[in-house]
């Protein structure tokens, strides 16, 4: 997503700039407005940059690329069966000329750079603060979740020299991922929503992921702020490895009574009414996205605003409004077969012990319609490493706290969650989740509230987009 997108009229990258930036050369002049690494989705103007990756070639489809209409390709070889005729910018090696891309728009542009990383939270606060920041000023923002090697340089590749705001992405897998990127966006801003026990399949313990969420400091060139949770065990920690860095400003979020900016009341069925202390100010306000989590990392976006001399009423308006991402807490309104309603919750693109326990205080705040029922959908969570067994079973307690009615599970892991639930509560495991759909189709009755939530390789959103399809021909509630 970005917030405010400079005028169309201005390109993004010239040839000549872009050799400039490269060092490499054009085949004729062209213009870009957007760049692309994937073309899936390249867009009119784009210039497509064909990755050589481990498993295959993207040169092989700048056919496909030019006919979506990118402008002109980044190669590293003019490939034979090319049909010729479309700019090309010629380049030594194609990942490295998509760095050097990055690193000359973070230099061309006078904009403050907000970096996020974060076990769960931080795609959810990149976007709320993109939208938060958009009364202030143009905002890029990293678009999804593009937050890997690939995903930041390209991001930041995206970005306008009349930017105001970048916010920016992290994610990791393993330790020294994130310094190298961090190194690359220079932020003057870095948030860490939460350390939490995710990834544990590459990390020893989850105070070798604090250590390795600290990298986010590293491109900070001994300046800047810090915005850290307060609630978390690793805060102390991380505020340690920020002033070892030399970051001159850490600032706190969260309901600690310590915190900056501090989270002072939340009451929530959809929509959230939030109170918060911003630093010696009590505001009250709404939050368009559910759950006590995203008003816990809404006050990092406060917290953020504050810092980087933003628009605080206009970031209050922008969160009070904002629409819900598919996958992450959506809300929809599905007709069943008899012709009644349903309502479906969809934080379907991923889950760890603790979103999958935010995701269930959520299902606990909403109340059924008349003869509804809680539902939760529940698929596997992954990296978990040797305890994974255990941990998906641990989640019973607190789901059966939400007041659920019925549980069903798919996935190998999601079993032992289901073998530690009532019987009264289980209402079916299956293999794979394409066999949830029947089973819910004869399951849910007017006015049920349905979670649906597993890791995005679950495949659990196409359970929510067949729930999405209306039946072709409702059957009338009193079956006649």
């Amino acid at each position: 997503m970005t917030a405010t997108i400079p005028s169309p009229t201005t390109p993004l990258w010239t040839a000549t700039e872009a050799e400039a930036a490269t060092g490499g050369h054009s085949t004729q002049p062209w213009l870009a407005q957007g760049v692309s690494i994937d073309t899936r989705t390249v867009e009119p103007g784009d210039l497509f940059i064909a990755i050589r990756g481990e498993n295959r070639d993207a040169h092989i489809f700048l056919d496909d690329a030019f006919a979506a209409g990118a402008a002109a390709a980044m190669v590293e070889h003019i490939p034979s069966d090319h049909g010729g005729g479309h700019p090309l910018l010629i380049v030594d090696d194609t990942y490295a000329g998509l760095m050097k891309l990055a690193r000359t728009a973070r230099k061309r542009a006078d904009a403050k750079i907000i970096a996020i990383t974060g076990s769960v939270g931080k795609t959810s606060t990149k976007e709320a603060l993109g939208a938060a920041l958009a009364p202030s000023g143009t905002v890029t923002t990293s678009q999804g979740n593009l937050n890997n090697r690939w995903g930041v340089p390209l991001s930041l590749a995206r970005m306008h020299g009349d930017s105001d705001f970048g916010v920016f992405e992290i994610g990791m897998n393993h330790a020294g991922e994130i310094t190298p990127l961090s190194r690359l966006l220079y932020p003057e801003i870095a948030i860490i929503t939460t350390v939490e026990a995710v990834h544990l399949e590459f990390f020893k313990s989850v105070e070798e992921i604090a250590f390795a969420k600290s990298e986010i400091f590293d491109g900070m060139r001994g300046a800047g702020t810090a915005i850290l949770n307060r609630d978390n065990p690793y805060f102390d920690l991380l505020a340690n490895e920020a002033r070892t860095r030399g970051i001159d400003r850490i600032v706190s979020f969260g309901e600690n009574p310590s915190s900056d900016v501090r989270l002072l009341s939340f009451r929530g069925n959809g929509a959230s009414i939030v109170s918060a202390d911003v630093m010696g100010t009590v505001i009250d306000f709404s939050l368009a996205l559910p759950g006590r989590h995203s008003a816990q990392n809404a006050m990092a976006v406060l917290a953020a605003i504050q810092v980087g001399g933003g628009d605080l009423d206009g970031a209050l308006h922008m969160l009070g409004t904002m629409p819900t991402p598919a996958g992450r807490g959506r809300r929809l309104s599905v007709i069943l077969n008899d012709g009644s309603t349903a309502t479906v919750i969809d934080d379907s693109y991923n889950a760890s012990p603790a979103s999958m326990r935010a995701a269930f205080k959520v299902l606990a705040e909403c109340i059924p319609g008349d003869g509804g029922r809680r539902i939760a959908v529940l698929g596997d969570m992954l990296e978990l490493g040797h305890g994974s067994a255990r941990t998906h079973e641990g989640l019973a307690e607190d789901l059966l706290a939400s007041g659920v009615d019925l549980v069903l599970t798919t996935g190998d892991n999601m079993m032992h969650l289901d073998d530690a639930l009532p019987r009264s509560k289980r209402g079916g495991h299956t293999t794979h989740a394409d066999e949830l759909v029947p089973l819910l189709e004869r399951t849910l009755q007017s006015g049920d509230v349905v979670l649906v939530k597993a890791s995005n390789s679950q495949h659990l959103g196409t359970v929510v987009e067949a729930l999405s399809i209306p039946p072709s021909t409702p059957t009338a509630a009193n079956g006649g």
